[in-house]
């Protein structure tokens, strides 16, 4: 009889790639079933996947505090479940000695990796960069007041880019080896990439000459509550001084990219595959 596999939040960003992403891994489906877990069943993205093969159930909330994580991975426990997948974030506030305190959803995400770390359960953390997806609106390149395209940011460093369509590639190999990655971290991104060699992939890709604004105070703040100004200063100096991951990043991206059957999606091929950018 096949495992089950439940995925939370099935059709959001994150778990709705992993479920598209495992029902084309036949080998997954010899040994799992899955079951997605989502708000509202009725939605088109929860009736997709049910047409596809996914068994959907409504309940919970989209957004995982800290007690609702422990919650879960005590519950996983309690059913007799096997492995526990938890999509996870380094601790900012300890990764800096309380320098960067502000950014929550990280430190949250870690509290929680530290209390299944504890339980009887075999565990195994994802642990994604920022989305490529976030620099196709509001983050992208925009014309300035000359109708020339200029893309602002706030770092002049190497910052961690994953596809989040590929979230399947990273979690599939503790889903097959579960013993083999028991407690392993699966550092999320294809690379660490700088401004400029994305504004490179960008001018190669559509043909646009576009100018790098670096270290633009504003360039992330336009139109944000006062309190996301202050986290997103710290959202800065994490890419800056720590590249998000800390001083073991790059060596833990390439034991990571060595773990994987399916190569992730470069910043290049993504800005191939999401033309047209500017009209």
């Amino acid at each position: 009889m096949s495992k089950l596999l439940t995925v939370f939040g099935a059709t959001g960003l994150q778990g709705g790639s992993l479920l598209r992403y495992l029902l084309k891994r036949a080998d997954v489906l010899n040994i799992y079933r899955l079951r997605g877990v989502t708000r509202n069943t009725k939605k088109p993205a929860a009736v997709a996947l049910e047409e596809a093969g996914v068994e959907m159930v409504q309940k919970g909330s989209a957004e995982l505090e800290v007690a609702q994580g422990k919650a879960m991975a005590d519950a996983a426990v309690a059913t007799g479940a096997e492995l526990i997948v938890w999509s996870s974030l380094p601790n900012v506030a300890a990764m800096s000695g309380g320098k960067l305190s502000r950014i929550k959803n990280y430190d949250d995400k870690a509290e929680v990796e530290d209390y299944i770390r504890t339980l009887p359960i075999k565990s195994n953390f994802f642990m994604p960069a920022m989305y490529m997806q976030q620099f196709m609106e509001k983050f992208k390149p925009k014309p300035d007041n000359q109708g020339k395209l200029v893309f602002s940011v706030t770092w002049s460093g190497r910052c961690p880019l994953i596809d989040i369509k590929d979230a399947g590639k990273f979690i599939v190999p503790a889903l097959l080896s579960p013993d083999k990655y028991n407690g392993k971290r699966f550092t999320a991104a294809t690379a660490f990439y700088t401004p400029a060699a994305m504004v490179e992939a960008w001018k190669k890709v559509t043909g646009k000459e576009i100018k790098l604004d670096e270290a633009n105070p504003g360039a992330w703040g336009e139109g944000f509550p006062p309190e996301l100004l202050e986290m997103l200063k710290e959202v800065t100096g994490l890419i800056e001084d720590y590249e998000c991951y800390g001083p073991t990043g790059q060596e833990d991206l390439d034991w990571t990219l060595a773990q994987m059957d399916d190569p992730p999606t470069t910043w290049e091929k993504f800005v191939e595959e999401n033309e047209p950018w500017f009209d």
